[in-house]
């Protein structure tokens, strides 16, 4: 979910988006098709007894995804994303790491280095739902109002990147909790200046802030764990299915209509894959807690849910995505 799913989202994301921002080809053609390759191999990998070939398969995808990403980044001296090759970078030592600990090599805690995996990709999602949450409700909802202030914006991120330092240090158990409570604050202040009770008539929006309203759950959770009052794994599936699994939806399906031509209307398809997604993470994250004795159950339903939610998405997509885009310009 970490190292295998959530990365391949980051890097179609961010080669999307860095040919955006630079007007610079991002890899294409055979090179994308290397990359491609070396995530599947990495996925086949796992599934085999050779351990250090999977470690090295990867911990490379990322690695090469920052290279794919640095050169037009470097190239068009766009400063303000640089920081995302370092990101990709830690994502490359936590999975290098994951795999050394499973193996025996280094006696490090998986569940440790899983969690700074986590805040790495919580800290992606925030910066990215921030550039585009805000622009894409106010260009789809008309006079919805959302806006950004600065230091809600500088709390939301700042506290965000401390929780990953600090858990990336193991730190005290109350400094996490510290900033874990400032940034569900100031993520849940970020959120309601969004205005998303204005996108409800909006799915290709309300999604994006449906995805986003797990984020402060997340945090809060992960407090309730630091307290032992629930298992730290209900505040990871808050994030995992909840966040990642519906702001893929709801940028995939976006993104694939934005860039094939057609015009930036949800269907009844785009909506059942929104509401079943958050019906997943409603049954992964709260089933188990308020229905113990269906725990199994519980998995079962939310993987039902989720595994229909992106079936749709295939096939509905399929047609669009192998096909040239209806306006006949070049994507």
């Amino acid at each position: 979910m970490l190292f295998g799913f959530t990365l391949a989202v980051i890097a179609g994301f961010l080669f999307t988006a860095v040919r955006n921002w630079t007007q610079r080809d991002t890899p294409r053609g055979a090179v994308l098709a290397a990359i491609v390759g070396l995530w599947l191999a990495a996925r086949i990998l796992v599934l085999t007894p050779f351990g250090m070939a999977s470690a090295i398969a990867n911990a490379a995808f990322p690695l090469a995804v920052a290279a794919g990403i640095a050169v037009p980044l470097l190239a068009s001296g766009n400063r303000r994303n640089y920081f995302f090759i370092a990101l990709l970078i830690a994502c490359s030592a936590a999975t290098l790491a994951f795999h050394l600990a499973g193996l025996g090599i280094v006696s490090w805690d998986e569940g440790a280095i899983l969690q700074a995996g986590l805040d790495v990709v919580l800290f992606i999602v925030t910066v990215m739902a921030g550039r585009v949450v805000p622009m894409f409700t106010n260009n789809g909802v008309p006079g919805a109002g959302a806006r950004r202030e600065p230091w809600v914006e500088r709390a939301a991120l700042g506290s965000v990147l401390a929780l990953l330092l600090l858990d990336a240090i193991g730190a005290a158990r109350i400094l996490v909790g510290m900033a874990c409570a400032v940034a569900a604050a100031a993520n849940a202040a970020r959120w309601i200046l969004w205005k998303p009770w204005k996108t409800l008539r909006a799915p290709l929006v309300w999604s994006l802030h449906a995805a986003y309203a797990w984020i402060p759950i997340h945090l809060a959770m992960r407090i309730a764990a630091l307290d032992g009052l629930i298992a730290p794994q209900w505040a990871a599936h808050a994030l995992t299915v909840g966040t990642i699994g519906g702001m893929t939806l709801a940028m995939m399906t976006r993104t694939a209509l934005g860039h094939s031509g057609r015009p930036l209307a949800a269907g009844r398809a785009e909506i059942a894959c929104y509401v079943l997604v958050n019906a997943a993470a409603l049954v992964r994250v709260f089933g188990g807690i308020l229905l113990p004795s269906l725990y199994v159950d519980t998995i079962v339903a939310a993987a039902c849910l989720w595994s229909f939610a992106f079936a749709i998405y295939a096939v509905a997509y399929w047609p669009i995505l192998t096909r040239p885009r209806i306006d006949g310009q070049p994507g």
